[in-house]
């Protein structure tokens, strides 16, 4: 368990600038398995899951919160504080009904935590088992930008809470926020509704998801997703980058395990990266209308 976090030690990071955005570089060779991770259900069927608590790490040991889940050390971290939150049952991930347990999770860690999801085909390693990942607030670039006023614009409001745009991210950024728990669940729920109208579907719209609580306000930070690995993730040989975006990556912590990424990727490259992972903003602005209709 510990190696984990030792191979933290090794890791480099360099800061691109991407025009009006900006992403942290990561080479980090301890998320290779992450990166690579099989998630077809075919894959999911033939493994034993690492969340189950009959194939937890050796020596793994976790934290009893509210009865049902089990706050563990991350065993590929990304941070040096880096905790993973998983359901005690084995159940599919999904974020319609848990958004309440995530809202809690804001406020049971506090202001200087950040909580994340990342949706079942779109960055969870383990998507056949709910859980969702914690790690200290103010490491993820779009945690910065999103307080900058000149970058937000407000779309409308729903049941007094207002949805958000992020101008110049380079991805889709919708952002929920409110002092009432329950009127943002209720909100978040309307457009993950509206989205799946949208987009035609009876499956749960790809996304990943920031969370924090700061200043007696629930703070969602969402990006709706069409994809969950670019081309470039496929290509043969030399020409494949191991880039595979979750909810860390879309924040604007984007984590190479290979060296040879982390020395190639420009900011050219990332831009290109993040429109071909991220759902269109047409799209989302349908939702969005569909919410207030």
């Amino acid at each position: 368990m510990g190696k984990g976090y030792e191979l933290l030690r090794d890791v480099r990071d360099r800061n691109i600038s991407c025009g009006e955005f900006s992403v942290f570089l990561q080479h980090n060779p301890g998320r290779i398995k992450s990166s690579l991770a099989e998630v077809g259900e075919k894959d999911r069927k033939e493994r034993q899951c690492f969340l189950c608590l009959d194939h937890l790490p050796e020596g793994q040991r976790g934290i009893l919160y509210r009865s049902e889940y089990l706050i563990l050390c991350n065993p590929m971290p990304v941070f040096s504080s880096h905790f993973t939150i998983s359901h005690l049952e084995h159940r599919p991930q999904a974020i319609f009904e848990p958004m309440d347990i995530f809202l809690q999770l804001m406020i049971d860690y506090g202001s200087g935590w950040t909580i994340f999801y990342n949706g079942p085909k779109c960055g969870a390693s383990a998507p056949d088992h709910l859980h969702f990942q914690a790690a200290p607030s103010g490491q993820l670039p779009i945690e910065k930008e999103i307080e900058e006023a000149r970058r937000v614009i407000l779309v409308t409001g729903v049941e007094r809470v207002p949805l958000i745009a992020l101008r110049e991210a380079g991805r889709e950024v919708v952002i929920l926020q409110g002092d009432d728990p329950n009127e943002v669940g209720a909100v978040f729920r309307r457009f993950l509704s509206a989205l799946k109208r949208v987009l035609a579907t009876d499956e749960a719209p790809m996304m990943n998801i920031v969370g924090n609580y700061h200043e007696k306000k629930w703070r969602l930070v969402i990006f709706p997703r069409r994809k969950h690995r670019p081309d470039i993730f496929f290509r043969d040989g030399d020409a494949r980058v191991v880039v595979s975006p979750g909810v860390i990556d879309m924040g604007g912590v984007l984590i190479t395990p290979s060296k040879k990424d982390f020395d190639r990727l420009d900011a050219v490259a990332i831009a290109s990266i993040y429109r071909e992972v991220s759902l269109e903003g047409k799209i989302v602005e349908r939702a969005i209308a569909a919410m207030v209709e």
